[in-house]
């Protein structure tokens, strides 16, 4: 599923929807709220499910080659988190679910499309 697919489906606030989100595919959800464990452990392709939602956010999603970031649990997310994420072509939702009921929302949409 691409990460426009998911964007478009799961209902979640758009904070920034990076050009290339058509062609950018999620693999797998992950969760951590800790950006020095999140910067070295981050698989390529996730949808990194955190409440953190400041400029250092960014820097790791962009380090680790995370497909988008979703903002969970209604944590504030400010102009300047939303600006810095389009000038760095990040996809950032938002959410009032629960970091895991994020999640699952993410495992849950790759596994009706592989069919499984």
């Amino acid at each position: 599923m691409t990460v426009k697919e998911f964007a478009e489906q799961s209902g979640f606030r758009i904070i920034n929807l990076a050009d290339n989100a058509g062609e950018v595919l999620i693999r797998r959800a992950y969760c951590c709220d800790l950006l020095s464990i999140a910067m070295t452990k981050v698989p390529e392709g996730a949808a990194w499910v955190t409440v953190m939602s400041n400029i250092n956010t960014l820097a790791v999603a962009s380090l680790t080659e995370a497909a988008c970031v979703i903002v969970a649990e209604n944590a504030a997310a400010d102009a300047e988190f939303a600006e810095k994420a389009k000038a760095q072509g990040i996809t950032v939702l938002h959410t009032e679910l629960p970091v895991f009921d994020a999640a699952l929302m993410v495992h849950e949409g790759l596994h009706a499309e592989s069919g499984l």
